[in-house]
């Protein structure tokens, strides 16, 4: 047994997260690709079952009330709060991550006011922020620019209205400054906006802490609601009443049963709500938060940086040198919850990798992508999927 995989074994006995393994639907592969799928927590199919069967094959059109499918959305919403740093009542589920970024996007620069014409994105962000982005500064007669977070301080001026970052880079795993770029475009008079896919669940977020105005996430990765599970949209309590959607469905309405032929926006997060919520995705998601019971953001953040350390450290000392390139930073305050390497047959390396065992993902041209999910990696799986990736390589 080598030294580091002796060491694996030693970390993964102490590790307070390491029941938490038991709580998901795993098998022997090494899973590092959570951060584009989470792994299904067990609890999920016996409530989806019920959800069919009984909610809406015995109790039907009664489940609205006697099942609390209609308070879903925020109730959901509510269990993912304190994930994001988020007092209750401002998170609302329901749509996808791009309608909720669309959402946020035009409600932004109607809060912005009169003379705020520009949007500022994040010049490396996921393809669909930038095409929503692109539609939403259309809508709103905005023109857009794309930035570097890096350099989003120093673009800002009294023209911007909002400004649309990722957290967490997609493909390196870089993690941005969310409270210093929040602060930076509160001092310009404009809107922060917070795309939250590669961080919810992996890292502490702070919303309400450092005063993000709005943000979006989805829920199928770090949070293990499943494959198209249904994003959120936060609204900073502060400006709710000012929050108007560009998507005003009867489900936000202030009294949806009404049928009126004016819109009256609900009051609070609800005016985030559109049509009808997609009952099965949602309350799966719902039963798959539960593995979160308990677990402290702040024991998953120490476990993500020791694991993509550990990875790292595996790394350098099985594969040959020069053969793979780290994009991802070293730096603790700058890295999410995944390892990016550049190697140029990334695709064909990764589609071996899975072959054998260890599933991660390739982002083109040459990148392979490591997600580690605290709740269900351990360290041995670490420095397997580096034995193996050493192995595939040579």
């Amino acid at each position: 047994m080598s030294e580091l995989t002796e060491r694996a074994h030693k970390l993964d006995a102490v590790d307070e997260l390491r029941g938490k393994r038991e709580e998901f639907v795993l098998d022997e592969v090494v899973y590092l690709d959570g951060n584009s799928l989470g792994a299904l927590p067990a609890v999920v199919p016996g409530r989806v079952e019920d959800v069919v069967r009984r909610q809406w094959g015995e109790l039907r059109i009664r489940s609205w009330e006697e099942s609390g499918w209609w308070t879903a959305p925020e109730r959901i919403g509510d269990r993912i709060a304190p994930l994001v740093g988020a007092a209750p009542g401002q998170i609302v589920v329901g749509d996808s991550t791009s309608v909720n970024v669309l959402k946020a996007l035009v409600g932004a620069v109607r809060m912005a006011g009169e003379g705020r014409d520009e949007l500022l994105v994040d010049a490396t962000t996921f393809p669909t922020d930038g095409y929503i982005a692109e539609s939403a500064a259309r809508m709103t007669g905005c023109t857009l620019r794309p930035v570097a977070p890096a350099d989003v301080p120093g673009a800002l001026g009294g023209r911007t209205a909002a400004v649309l970052l990722n957290h967490v880079d997609y493909r390196t795993g870089r993690l941005h400054d969310l409270p210093g770029l929040t602060a930076a475009a509160h001092e310009a008079g404009a809107v922060a906006v917070w795309d939250l896919c590669h961080s919810a669940g992996a890292l502490p977020v702070g919303l309400d802490a450092h005063g993000v105005d709005l943000a979006v996430g989805c829920t199928y990765k770090y949070l293990n609601g499943g494959p198209g599970s249904p994003a959120y949209l936060y609204v900073r309590r502060e400006l709710q009443d000012r929050f108007e959607s560009p998507l005003p469905g009867w489900n936000s309405h202030a009294e949806p049963f009404g049928m009126r032929t004016g819109y009256e926006p609900a009051p609070g997060a609800l005016r985030g709500r559109v049509g009808t919520p997609d009952i099965l995705s949602m309350l799966a998601l719902e039963a798959a938060l539960e593995v979160w019971d308990g677990v402290p953001v702040e024991a998953v953040r120490a476990k993500s940086l020791a694991l993509t350390d550990f990875f790292l450290e595996c790394v350098a000392a099985y594969v040959p040198e020069g053969r793979v390139e780290c994009v991802t930073p070293v730096t603790h305050a700058e890295r999410g919850s995944q390892i990016a390497l550049r190697c140029d047959d990334a695709g064909d390396v990764m589609k071996r990798l899975i072959e054998q065992g260890v599933v991660g993902d390739f982002r083109a041209p040459d990148v392979l992508r490591f997600g580690f999910t605290p709740l269900y990696v351990g360290f041995a799986d670490v420095e397997r999927a580096a034995r193996v990736l050493a192995q595939t390589l040579a």
